[in-house]
């Protein structure tokens, strides 16, 4: 069983991954920026540790993720603020890709979203165009790094129910819930065939597990 380092562990996802990966016998370490989200982390399975990625170098990033044999990307800035969007989901998660490779922790998943990359084709003057250029820049540095890496793409979230299903390859649904996005995660940890791919997914009827092996074929 892994030793796992999830960023962003207080997160709508995480806290629905958490669980997930402790059934499968994992152990993960959630790192929070919050001293007073322990509990929940907590309660979701998973060890809280208070670090805040965004104002870390990466030798001390390294330090944090030494140990671990997974580390899994789920955080990000909110929105809102360009500078610290950039901040947060390109500058510190490429550092935290640099601090794995530094480490000598191989395998990395990174939660982005259905489209992402240079060509994502947001508008300029949109609320959501520096998020995308921040998450092209992030996945394109671990793409080009020498880790065992996933990027899972799941497209509009929402809060419904898990459906326990996904898609693979072409849908008509464009939208999945966070719960099953949780699934995703899971099922990638668990799915060692699923290395240097990125994933990208909406609501549909393929069993998670099965939907994961898929896309390795």
């Amino acid at each position: 069983m892994a030793s796992i380092l999830l960023i962003g562990g207080h997160g709508k996802i995480a806290l629905l991954a958490e669980p997930l990966l402790a059934a499968a016998g994992h152990t993960v370490d959630a790192v929070i920026r919050n001293s007073d989200h322990a509990a929940e982390v907590e309660a979701a399975q998973a060890n809280p540790v208070v670090a805040d990625v965004e104002n870390m170098d990466t030798a001390t990033l390294a330090e944090l993720v030494s140990g671990h044999d997974v580390v899994i990307w789920s955080a990000g800035a909110g929105g809102g603020n360009p500078a610290r969007t950039y901040a947060v989901d390109r500058d510190a998660a490429i550092r935290s890709i640099d601090a794995a490779q530094a480490a000598g922790v191989s395998r990395y998943v990174m939660v982005s979203y259905f489209g992402a990359g240079p060509g994502h084709g947001v508008p300029e003057d949109t609320g959501f165009y520096h998020y995308a250029e921040a998450k092209a820049a992030a996945d394109e540095h671990l793409r080009s790094s020498a880790l065992d890496w996933v990027i899972l793409g799941p497209s509009r979230l929402t809060d419904d129910s898990a459906t326990g299903h996904v898609s693979v390859g072409p849908s008509d649904k464009s939208e999945v819930p966070r719960a099953d996005v949780a699934a995703v995660i899971a099922a990638a940890v668990d799915t060692p065939a699923l290395s240097r791919m990125t994933y990208e997914f909406n609501g549909g009827d393929i069993p998670v597990a099965e939907a994961v092996v898929q896309a390795t074929r």
